[in-house]
């Protein structure tokens, strides 16, 4: 929600891309959880632990993707509904090592690593359990959407999706 004109862009690609899931991230209110799911979004996600969201999402029968930092917020969150649990703002408060301490007590819970996530540190992450990464501008810059680049955008997926895909097969052995 922290792009201008959030909604109208959900709307907009939910009518224009019927093959992508469009999803609204930094939710951080009822009433906008509410607008998101009026224009199509196939799930929510917020950066923090907000258990109204959660409550409402599962209500909807919506993806819902709180944020926690705590190991209180983790569970809170898991045990509210919440099927992922993303871990923000990641790298600031331990990066993989702070995923790998979360696994221990948490092994059931999904955990998404994100806030900090680039391509020097998405094995990391991934090696260190994290079910999935958030990433933000390091996925989709700035500059990539002013200039209207669609393929700068493809190619640094692109590069995640690899480097994931490695992490994982590491993970398996």
């Amino acid at each position: 929600m922290t792009v201008p004109k959030a909604i109208d862009v959900i709307s907009d690609m939910v009518r224009n891309s019927p093959n992508v899931i469009v999803g609204a991230g930094t939710v951080l209110d009822l009433e906008t959880a509410r607008r998101c799911l009026d224009a199509g979004a196939g799930f929510l996600t917020s950066p923090g632990l907000d258990l109204k969201i959660v409550e409402f999402a599962v209500k909807h029968d919506v993806l819902v993707i709180s944020g926690a930092m705590t190991p209180t917020e983790v569970i809170t969150a898991w045990q509210a509904g919440s099927e992922l649990v993303k871990v923000f703002p990641c790298a600031q408060i331990g990066g993989p090592a702070y995923i790998k301490a979360l696994r221990g007590p948490f092994p059931q819970v999904p955990l998404i690593a994100a806030g900090g996530v680039n391509h020097e540190t998405a094995a990391d992450f991934i090696l260190a359990g994290a079910a999935a990464l958030g990433i933000g501008g390091r996925l989709i810059p700035k500059a990539a959407i002013e200039q209207r680049q669609p393929e700068r955008i493809s190619e640094l997926a692109s590069r995640f999706l690899r480097i994931v895909q490695t992490a994982r097969k590491k993970t398996l052995r």
